[in-house]
């Protein structure tokens, strides 16, 4: 257990419902944006439902909101938008939207309020490398083996299992503990990167048993790669191990061939008392004649490594009988051959494998998953997950809260459309006792509902935001007027078929609506040509209409995602055996969109 250091301080739940009721205010008026499905954009004349401005004030709003927010964050990062605060109060953006209509009216306070709503301006977040200093307090951090995970993933998976791994094996190192549970483990590179640099037992649990079998197969392979790493870098570190073990084998041929004199001096002195055919009594005086000569010859020489040899190397062993030499055994020649580095990196090796273990496991972890059935040698450890899909990141939680043996957890979630909302669909009958969203409360006895729209768009958009994009406007725009010339012509309001990925395949709109079509199981013959050019025609205008409203999307994404993250934190804080909690944002946020962990430890015993 690492020397005892205060974990960072964080905010308590009294603070955390009060960015959720400012958070809350916001969305009940923006959700309805996130929430339109662009298929319908033009069917049901989304924009003039929900936007009272031109298409050109809202894209001119937006990228000037953009150039100001990059200069700022050149002159201070990451910092809190103590500017909203001051303006409007802490949650107060009234002018955003129309009280009567509750059409957005004003594209700069929505900006405004969607930038404050994010987890890193909303001041919710533990700054990374403080976290890391606590965990370690006085001691020296572990680096682990020398291997480097870019030489055997992608650059994205490479920056988010290094910044993963270094905080588990902290936290491991506070509570002294070896054991990882790697939930929804997938292809295992984070399971494999924790078992082979950091030497820590882990079992890597996922529902596919082609994840299972593809991620035994990589971890054999890493393995082998790993064998070799680990032998140069115990031998070649600082040229401290190579240097040492030179001047050891000089000293033990020294040694080995001082044995040897002092064996024949033994011999000579015996010569007088005993014949050579005492002890050689098979061989002929000729043969004799020949072994002496050589055991001459050996004597005379000078002691260097180049001349410790016979003139024939293999004479003398293949005349003598076994047991004609008995001062030095083979054993004693081969330990004496073996320099103590090679002995220390057999040891390190030896002890390596029996302790970095990566076991995959097929299971579908739900929240009242039993661990003991799953682990038989379940034992105090760390839970963690890297972009665990949908539910999974929620019963990861629950499962920590309900197990003793779990002291803390580390989740990334991802997927945020695969949730399972309790209120979505509150009279439709469900058996379903534990859902995905809301987990705390507070959200609870709101029947806060995100919608899986705005949860769909917030997955899509973040990943724009990280980039610097909008959504792709144009294959979108094909699929509105597709949606359009679908209910005018062939009288279906709602079609539950998906078009899929057409776009990329298609040359022309024309060439869309015709693979679409046949696509969805309809005529195409019925559609002349000029039927389908004039929708175009008459809808490309107001092409700037869904490519400002998808900006629009863009710009709310983080506050989606904001209201998840602070909804599993706020359960956190809600269970009365846990000593800490918080939102830590763990990867660059351009190389992984989802980059903020949720993390929680137990009191230590």
């Amino acid at each position: 257990m690492a020397a005892a250091c205060p974990l960072p301080a964080t905010q308590d739940l009294s603070m955390l419902h009060a960015k959720l009721q400012g958070l809350l205010r916001f969305l009940r008026d923006a959700l309805p944006i996130s929430n339109a499905h662009t298929v319908d954009f033009y069917t049901q004349s989304v924009w003039e439902e929900l936007v009272d401005l031109s298409p050109e004030t809202v894209l001119a709003a937006l990228k000037r909101s953009t150039a100001e927010a990059e200069a700022e964050a050149r002159l201070s990062e990451a910092r809190p938008l103590v500017e909203a605060e001051t303006r409007a109060g802490v949650s107060d953006f009234p002018k955003t939207f129309c009280e009567t209509s509750r059409k957005l009216v004003s594209v700069e306070a929505f900006a405004l309020a969607a930038k404050y709503y994010s987890v890193q301006n909303l001041g919710i977040c533990t700054p990374f490398e403080q976290l890391l200093v606590a965990l370690q307090g006085n001691k020296k951090q572990r680096t682990g083996e020398n291997l480097e995970p870019v030489e055997f993933m992608n650059m994205k998976k490479s920056h988010e299992v290094q910044a993963m791994s270094e905080l588990i094996c902290s936290i491991t190192d506070y509570y002294g503990i070896k054991q990882v549970i790697d939930l929804g483990s997938g292809k295992g590179y984070l399971s494999s990167f924790l078992s082979l640099k950091y030497g820590l037992k882990v079992y890597g649990i996922d529902s596919s048993n082609t994840n299972t079998h593809g991620a035994k197969e990589r971890n054999r392979k890493l393995k082998k790669h790993w064998k070799h790493y680990h032998t140069q870098s115990r031998v070649d570190v600082n040229g401290v191990d190579l240097k040492m073990a030179k001047e050891r084998k000089v000293q033990n041929e020294i040694k080995y061939k001082a044995d040897i004199e002092k064996s024949y001096n033994n011999s000579s002195a015996n010569q007088e008392k005993m014949t050579t055919s005492d002890y050689l009594p098979d061989f002929s005086g000729s043969v004799i004649a020949n072994i002496r000569k050589e055991i001459e010859n050996l004597h005379a020489q000078p002691h260097g490594e180049e001349n410790l040899c016979f003139e024939n190397p293999f004479s003398l062993i293949d005349f003598l009988p076994i047991d004609a030499i008995e001062p030095i055994s083979s054993s004693q020649i081969r330990n004496r051959e073996i320099t103590e580095a090679k002995k220390e990196r057999r040891k390190m090796a030896s002890k390596s494998n029996e302790s970095n273990i990566y076991s995959p496991l097929t299971s579908f972890i739900t929240a009242d998953s039993e661990l003991h059935d799953i682990i038989k040698d379940l034992e105090e450890c760390l839970m963690v997950g890297l972009h665990t899909c949908g539910d999974l990141a929620s019963n990861t939680l629950r499962i920590f809260t309900s197990n003793s043996e779990i002291k803390g957890v580390c989740s990334v979630g991802c997927c945020y459309h695969l949730l399972s909302e309790e209120f979505e669909n509150e009279h439709k009958e469900c058996t379903q006792e534990k859902w995905g969203f809301p987990m705390c409360h507070y959200l609870k006895e709101e029947k806060w509902c995100c919608g899986r729209n705005a949860r769909m768009s917030a997955c899509l958009a973040l990943e724009r935001v990280a980039l610097g994009q909008g959504l792709p406007t144009e294959s979108l725009f094909y699929r509105a007027v597709l949606q359009d010339i679908i209910k005018d012509c062939y009288g279906i309001t709602k079609c539950n078929q998906h078009v899929g990925k057409i776009y990329s395949k298609c040359s022309s709109f024309l060439d869309y609506v015709r693979k679409s079509l046949k696509k969805l199981g309809l005529d195409e013959s019925k559609l002349p040509e000029k039927i389908i050019m004039d929708y175009y025609e008459k809808y490309k205008p107001r092409m700037n209409e869904l490519e400002a409203f998808n900006m629009l999307k863009v710009v709310l994404a983080p506050c989606i995602e904001t209201l998840i993250l602070l909804d599993r934190l706020c359960y956190l804080k809600e269970q009365e055996d846990i000593a800490w909690s918080a939102l830590v944002k763990l990867f660059d946020p351009v190389k992984s969109p989802r980059c903020y962990a949720v993390i929680a430890l137990k009191k230590q015993q």
